[in-house]
């Protein structure tokens, strides 16, 4: 859907509100089509970012898992790294 949206779940350190409240923006940015809303719609679009974070961190503190807790810095340092590659491709 959107590649500034990240998986939040199984992670050491696990998400902070933050990283879910910035997911949840992202979110609804894409729903909305909106990079910022008017000031019309600005209400309605923070409203939906909180709805959208709270479902978000009670979905995430419900989830149940056997495996270990992914590492935060080795999964963003491989995303970098993909990241890298791709624009060193580019023509």
């Amino acid at each position: 859907m959107c590649r500034n949206i990240r998986t939040l779940y199984n992670f050491e350190p696990p998400a902070t509100d933050d990283d879910i409240r910035a997911a949840a923006v992202q979110f609804v940015r894409k729903l909305s089509g909106f990079t910022r809303p008017s000031h019309q719609n600005e209400a309605a679009f923070e409203q939906a970012v909180d709805d959208v974070a709270i479902v978000a961190r009670r979905l995430i503190d419900s989830l149940v898992t056997a495996s270990a807790p992914r590492d935060r810095e080795a999964w963003t340092a491989r995303a970098k790294a993909r990241a890298t590659a791709r624009r060193a491709a580019r023509p």
